[in-house]
């Protein structure tokens, strides 16, 4: 398998099929679903191409938020809001997750639904199992899509979703569906396609599932001091808000932290030009949901918005993007250094952002852990 269109042109995908139908029978998928539906996936050169594909640059804050936290997505989670009121209501009492959550989830995997992906499921998963990078999870994965279709009578066709394979309202992935997925209709068929109690419930069961904590909130965006110093910063450093409100973290508004018995991580998005965040329980059970921090909030604020808060008090700074080899330099220097970051990788993961910081500190920097000017010109690098 040297190259996709080598494979999709050979045997070798054909001969992976005929073992994943073995697979398939040991796990007591039905000859009719074997031959109506495994033994007809094609091969997909897009899919791998996707898969292997990883950005010459990363995305700025500014930009990923700017174009999921948007006026038309606020509008529409009200309008649905008010429409599927009822649902959310018993959904909150059932699962204890609010509805504006249950609706940012929607409108940012799916568009509310108007958009569900359009690759057909099987496909997609067949390819991904028979390419060596990720065979194993991607066999489960087509397996337990079989499952569902066997169970459920879904049709091959109507099967359809991400390239990976994601799926429905909610976008989940096969064993996801399996293990979450709810009749929320009660018409005895779990169809996150076709039906939207079908998504909404399944999102707040999957949510309670990954430890959603009823009556608490995600977080808030929050005002830092001039003279902080970003000794606490980011998901390893867990403070009670009693400690925040005692480092002169306060509320939007310049007034104190209300105090209360949770837990909080600080988040700076864009560095400490840009908003700054307290990330509580539920912030950490949307990063299990997606892990990352930029949908992580996105969901947040976007759910705020839904139910009537403001914009962001701080507006997000335009930022050009890093170029992944920019990064990737960075890291290699700071390592040379002794500032320990890891194998460079071109990803501003924690352990570089620590690393930074340990730097930037070192030079009388702002220790945000953000590679601004100042850090590049700092460690005589280019910024692009």
């Amino acid at each position: 398998m040297t190259s996709s269109s080598a494979f999709a042109g050979g045997d070798e995908f054909s001969q992976c099929v005929i073992k994943l139908q073995d697979t398939a029978r040991q796990q007591g998928i039905s000859e009719q679903i074997i031959t109506t539906s495994l033994a007809q996936v094609k091969y997909v050169d897009k899919v791998i191409a996707l898969d292997g594909q990883q950005p010459e640059f990363s995305t700025s804050f500014a930009d990923y938020f700017g174009k999921r936290v948007t006026p038309w997505r606020v509008e529409q989670g009200r309008k649905y809001f008010a429409i599927h009121r009822q649902l959310l209501n018993q959904l909150t009492v059932q699962y204890g997750v609010p509805g504006q959550y249950i609706l940012a989830f929607w409108g940012l995997e799916t568009n509310f639904g108007s958009y569900k992906g359009s690759m057909p499921v099987l496909d997609s998963l067949a390819t991904l199992a028979c390419h060596p990078r990720r065979a194993e999870y991607f066999t489960t994965e087509l397996m337990q899509a079989l499952k569902l279709q066997q169970k459920y009578q879904f049709n091959s066709r109507d099967m359809v979703g991400s390239w990976a394979g994601a799926m429905g309202h909610t976008q989940f992935m096969p064993t996801t569906y399996a293990n979450y997925a709810v009749d929320g209709d009660g018409d005895g068929k779990v169809d996150l396609w076709n039906s939207v109690a079908d998504g909404l419930t399944s999102a707040a069961n999957f949510l309670q599932s990954l430890g959603w904590k009823a009556n608490e909130r995600w977080g808030r965006e929050v005002i830092i001091p001039q003279n902080y110093t970003y000794e606490y910063l980011g998901s390893k450093d867990v403070l009670g808000l009693d400690k925040w409100a005692s480092l002169d973290i306060r509320q939007v508004n310049n007034t104190p932290l209300s105090i209360a018995d949770m837990q909080a991580a600080l988040y700076l998005p864009a560095g400490h030009t840009g908003p700054a965040f307290l990330g509580y329980h539920n912030f950490d059970v949307i990063m299990r949901w997606n892990r990352s921090e930029f949908y992580a909030i996105s969901v947040g604020h976007l759910a705020d918005r839904i139910n009537g808060a403001s914009e962001l008090k701080v507006t997000a700074p335009i930022q050009a993007r890093f170029n992944r080899s920019v990064i990737k330099t960075m890291q290699a220097k700071l390592n040379q250094l002794g500032f320990d970051v890891g194998e460079p990788d071109g990803v501003l993961g924690r352990n570089s952002i620590t690393g930074l910081q340990a730097f930037q500190r070192s030079k009388g920097l702002i220790a945000d852990g953000y590679p601004g000017q100042s850090t590049f010109d700092a460690l005589g690098l280019p910024k692009s």
